[in-house]
């Protein structure tokens, strides 16, 4: 324990500063497929007015999809928690909040002829200056970051364990005032903290899985088999069996990376977890865009588009990156200098966890 009463980080996190560990990038990498493929699969199924196969498993992931995301996300905190204050706000709330600023101008750049057409263009200008207080779409998630790394370093001289255990009831309580922020607060803050408090026992997870592959796939066996029946059975929802299914999942997803990692598979995992804050960002525009033609031609059924506009979200967002690099449109996904408050830092390269 640490003077405060957090948990070390271990050495191999303490190293992500200079370096990337192999297993996160392919955790992260799943869960960045997992998030295109809701937003693919319930917008196709909505525009269709019918559901098809890939709907199961979008209802399979939902209770651990995030809360991973959340836990990946607050991993490393303890590394950089201490810094200055100027440091970690560049680091940890400007950084996203330039994107988001960014980002939520394109989307409104694409969406705004139809919003007109149905309100006028007042509308949109009310529904844009409203998305900076109400998150827009698909970036809810860089939106309440920020939030949570302010709030975890605010409390820093709090005892964990006691903000631990108000998260989870906050989560346990499904708060739902239909604002974004305070619900998805509520339902996700637990999450993070543990990857902060907790993050030497998440390493320790990994530790075993990749010491003892058998084991693990047992493991994840009994684990699909009960996300599975709760989710079926209508009780993943229920209070406290949210919580366990959202940390449980989480477990499981951090041994699946730990794995494809080990046997070093499926290294388009690994590449979409190292770039990830560019899928997330840009997947919209490619999703949508394959969802329109697909839909419009009746060839497919709702299973198979569905499947291909996931697909198409994640490679097309990757080529949308390659070819902002291409036309020197860098800032689209890396941060300029005239918006760094605090030295810029050195690029992480990846490192494979011992």
């Amino acid at each position: 324990m640490t003077p405060n009463g957090t948990l070390p980080v271990a050495e191999r996190a303490t190293s992500f500063v200079a370096g990337r560990i192999d297993w996160v990038d392919y955790a992260k990498g799943i869960c960045i497929v997992m998030v295109v493929m809701m937003h693919s699969v319930l917008g196709v199924e909505a525009a269709a007015g019918q559901t098809g196969f890939m709907h199961w498993l979008v209802m399979f992931a939902k209770p651990f999809r995030m809360p991973d995301f959340f836990l990946i996300s607050g991993l490393f905190l303890a590394v950089v928690i201490d810094r200055d204050w100027r440091t970690y706000l560049d680091r940890k709330v400007v950084h996203f909040v330039y994107f988001y600023v960014l980002w939520v101008t394109i989307q409104f750049g694409f969406k705004a002829p139809s919003f007109a057409a149905g309100s006028g263009w007042a509308h949109v200008g009310y529904l844009y200056l409203e998305s900076f207080i109400e998150p827009f779409g698909t970036l809810w998630f860089i939106y309440l970051l920020p939030i949570f790394f302010v709030v975890t370093k605010l409390t820093r001289s709090a005892p964990p364990l006691a903000i631990f255990a108000a998260a989870a009831l906050l989560e346990m309580a499904h708060v739902a005032t239909g604002w974004t922020v305070i619900d998805e607060f509520c339902a996700r803050f637990v999450y993070f903290y543990a990857g902060y408090w907790l993050a030497s026992y998440v390493f320790a997870v990994s530790d075993r899985a990749r010491a003892r592959p058998a084991l693990a796939l047992a493991g994840l066996a009994l684990w699909a088999l009960i996300n599975g029946v709760l989710v079926i059975a209508g009780y993943s929802d229920w209070p406290l069996i949210s919580l366990a299914l959202g940390f449980a999942g989480a477990g499981a997803i951090i041994v699946m990376g730990t794995l494809l990692a080990r046997m070093r598979w499926l290294n388009f995992l690994r590449f979409c977890g190292e770039h990830s804050i560019v899928i997330y960002l840009a997947f919209f525009l490619p999703m949508a865009a394959t969802r329109a033609v697909l839909l419009r031609s009746g060839l497919l059924d709702v299973g198979t588009i569905s499947l291909i506009v996931t697909v198409a979200g994640v490679v097309g967002a990757l080529a949308i990156w390659r070819l902002a690099l291409a036309l020197h449109a860098n800032f689209l996904f890396d941060r300029p200098g005239a918006f760094w408050i605090a030295p810029k830092k050195v690029a992480p390269v990846l490192q494979a966890a011992e």
